[in-house]
Formats: C-alpha cells, structure tokens, sequence
C-alpha cells in the first residue's frame, strides 16, 4: 500500500493532508488488503510528547495514515504552508466508520475504558446500528500478565477493525507490540471517545468546534487536571510552530 503521495512532513513526523471522506476510502482498502495496519491522528498534545519521546516518534512515523486531529494541527500546517485540508477528528472518524461498519458487514472490536463505559459503548453502538456486528469488547484495564491473552481473545475474534480506548501514548505502545500478533485490518487508537460516546464526558458545542476551541471546553470541564496540558501544552506548541517557521524561512 503506497499512501505517501499526500504526506508531507510537519516537525518531527508527517501528516496526510486528506479530507474525511479521503481517508474512510483508505481505510476500506486496507480492510480489502488484510494486512494489519495502525492508524494515528495528531495534535498539539502528541507533537509535544514526540519531542521528547523517540520510541512514539517511530512509531506514528510508520504509520500509513497519519490525520490531523487537532485545530493546532491544521493551524500549524498553513502557518509552515502544508496544504493539509481539514481536521479530520479521531472521535469523528471512529463514529464514521461505525456507520460504514453497518453498512458493509465490517465486523468491530471494543477495547478500552471502565467496563460499564464499554459496555455503554456497544449498547449504544447496537441500539444505533440494526446491522453493526461487534465481535468484542474489552475494558482497559489489565495487567502485563494479561495482555498475551487480550490479544489473542482479539485475534480469534477476527474483527476488520479495533478500537482501542487508551490515552497516548500507551495506545500507541500497546497496538504496535502487538499489531501483527492480532492479524486486525485496521487498529485505531480512539482516547477519550468511549467517554464522549458513553454520555461519561460531553463534547464542545459545534460553534467551539468550528473556531477550533475545543480544547478550551475540555479545559473548563477539568481545569486542575487539564490545565498542564492545554495551558502550557499549547504554549509549547505555538512556540515550536513559530521556531520551526523561522527555521524554514532562514533556510530559504
């Protein structure tokens, strides 16, 4: 599979400038092709961790399909002049290819988050989509002994694609070590969208969506535990941007 001619590189890893609909076409093909891939969005929180982080580095790097996620993201890419599109949001994208999961017979595991979320998850996914098969899930938290034996409860339960609810980057850790053990198409890696998809957290109005403030939702939902992340993540963020555009301007 050839995904590179609308990559581009952006800090110290890539992003593929596709649009939504760009990117459910690549994933069909790669649930054509049978060959386990790993897919992975980015924002100013991952960038920021990848800085310092060599081993996630590698990781996202190697990915087929690397979305931007994140308002930062895109903001970042016109600033370095990257003709990234549009965001294409990890919670959005899951909720998409639920929707194709229905329609085209895909059949979906659930790994990740609290047992009730989880099980809050499917019931919603079931009661939503008549035809949607889900042939798993399993909550997030385990221990090292048990890893071995969720993996191969996912790979004898034959999904086209896994979804694993995990913060990065431990998602990241876990779906590369053993991505090729669970022969799964597809493996994304969805954060905190059991939550959202739980009724647990909500999501930022579609006005704060549309001017790329979603983060500042978040923050004022849990501002002693969010505040590290986006007050200081983004300053880090909009400063390494800057540096990098100086960077590219002095070269020229």
């Amino acid at each position: 599979m050839n995904f590179e001619q609308k990559r581009f590189p952006i800090f110290n890893t890539y992003v593929d400038a596709l649009t939504m609909e760009e990117t459910i076409k690549r994933v069909e093909t790669i649930i054509r092709n049978q060959v386990p891939v790993q897919h992975v969005v980015i924002n100013a929180s991952k960038i920021n961790l990848m800085q310092k982080d060599e081993k996630l580095t590698q990781i996202v790097n190697n990915c087929p399909i690397i979305n931007a996620d994140g308002a930062s993201i895109v903001w970042a890419a016109r600033l370095l002049n990257i003709p990234v599109k549009e965001r294409v949001t990890g919670i959005d994208l899951f909720v998409r290819l639920i929707h194709v999961a229905d329609q085209k017979g895909y059949k979906v595991f659930l790994f990740g988050a609290k047992e009730k979320v989880v099980k809050k998850v499917e019931d919603n996914f079931r009661q939503q989509y008549k035809n949607l098969q889900i042939v798993g899930r399993r909550n997030g938290y385990f221990s090292i002994q048990e890893e071995q034996q969720i993996a191969e409860e996912i790979r004898k339960a034959k999904p086209d694609m896994l979804f694993v609810a995990f913060s990065s980057p431990k998602k990241e850790y876990w779906i590369k070590k053993y991505l090729d053990f669970m022969k799964v198409p597809f493996v994304m890696g969805v954060g905190g969208s059991f939550d959202v998809i739980a009724g647990v957290t909500s999501r930022a109005p579609k006005w704060m969506q549309g001017l790329g403030l979603e983060w500042l939702y978040r923050f004022m939902q849990e501002p002693r535990r969010m505040w590290k992340r986006y007050i200081i993540g983004n300053f880090k963020f909009v400063l390494l941007t800057v540096k990098t555009k100086i960077r590219k301007e002095t070269i020229k």
